[in-house]
């Protein structure tokens, strides 16, 4: 099963008590104060790794409270540290404060980590207190309590091309034969329901990440359908493919709407969530171009977007090495111009 996103709470550890002793031996007079300080408590840390790739494990729990500190002992002995709780969460969450609303941090990167909750510190024991005047003080600190935060973890898909479109448009079908991902294919709408992530080889030596995302529909920038979950794991892609079914029974599995309104409804949807995202470099790609129609819906299409499409058929596997070159052309000019 696959979440991207839960809500939860988290605590670090309270810090432990600082020791009120005073040192008695025999033969050894004046002994003095000797309490020991408090360890500090545990924090809760969240770090990114490839060995999970939803929240659904983390969204399991919703309370996370890190070790607590160990107090202080005599001889001047510190109490040990309370041990970190690390939670494991998968590349490209993002981190928001529940009840302000604001991002705390974007874990974009494999190995990125953030405290999120800061254990408490230790409480002084009594021997911190001593000095020439005050020789015996009575006086230590108890430890204080760790941080308290809720928190939203939202997961946005980190891919190099996103495929987009509405659904049957073919998306899943040519991720599946460019990549070893296997997403549902049926001939019904929204077979794919949540994110699915490839990696095709292009040419000899280079990869591509490509990531199938739910269907898109009208409205869906207002939340409709699927909506918000959709667009947002677009907003990680840096080259899109928007691909339309320019087949005969796409227009009538669409209720008459030809290829070129189903490009503009996306088209739309996209403008309407983000203008950076709108702006996108993408490719527009015809896709189920074996059917004998699908001359006309090519021409219909060519003549909205203003300019040649490409044309594939994921079913004869006409098409596909073209686009891949095409679009690691785009990526890779993507991340040249990020880098600058």
């Amino acid at each position: 099963m696959f979440r991207d996103e839960c809500e939860i709470e988290v605590r670090g550890g309270k810090g432990g008590d600082g020791m009120l002793s005073f040192r008695r031996e025999k033969y050894v007079p004046r002994g003095g104060p000797d309490g020991g300080d408090g360890g500090d408590g545990g924090s809760i840390v969240l770090y990114t790794t490839d060995r999970v790739n939803s929240l659904l494990d983390v969204g399991r729990r919703k309370h996370y409270k890190a070790d607590k500190g160990r107090p202080g002992s005599t001889r001047n002995c510190a109490g040990a540290r309370g041990e970190d709780l690390r939670i494991e969460v998968p590349v490209g969450t993002e981190v928001r404060d529940l009840e302000r609303g604001h991002v705390l941090r974007d874990l974009t990167e494999m190995g990125d980590e953030v405290v999120i909750a800061a254990g408490g510190r230790g409480g002084r024991g009594n021997s911190q207190f001593a000095n020439s005047i005050v020789q015996a003080p009575r006086h230590h600190e108890i430890g204080r309590d760790g941080e308290i935060r809720e928190i939203k973890l939202v997961l946005k898909i980190v891919a190099e091309v996103g495929l987009i479109g509405l659904p049957n448009a073919g998306k899943s079908t040519f991720l599946s034969r460019v990549s070893a991902a296997r997403p549902k294919i049926a001939d019904y709408p929204f077979t794919t329901l949540e994110p699915q992530v490839g990696i095709a080889e292009v040419g000899n030596y280079d990869t591509l990440c490509i990531a199938d995302l739910p269907g898109l529909i009208e409205g869906a920038a207002e939340g409709v359908g699927l909506g918000h979950q959709f667009l947002r794991h677009v907003e990680r892609c840096q080259v899109l493919l928007h691909l339309v079914d320019v087949s005969e029974a796409a227009n009538e599995g669409r209720g008459g709407q030809g290829p070129d309104e189903a490009w503009r409804v996306i088209e739309a949807e996209l403008a309407n969530y983000s203008v950076d995202l709108s702006g996108r470099p993408r490719i527009t790609v015809a896709t189920k171009c074996e059917d004998p129609g699908a001359e006309e819906g090519i021409r219909v299409l060519e003549a909205a977007v203003g300019q040649k499409v490409l044309q594939i058929s994921s079913l004869r596997g006409d098409g596909l090495d073209q686009l891949l070159l095409d679009a690691r052309v785009l990526v890779r000019e993507a991340q040249a111009d990020a880098a600058e």
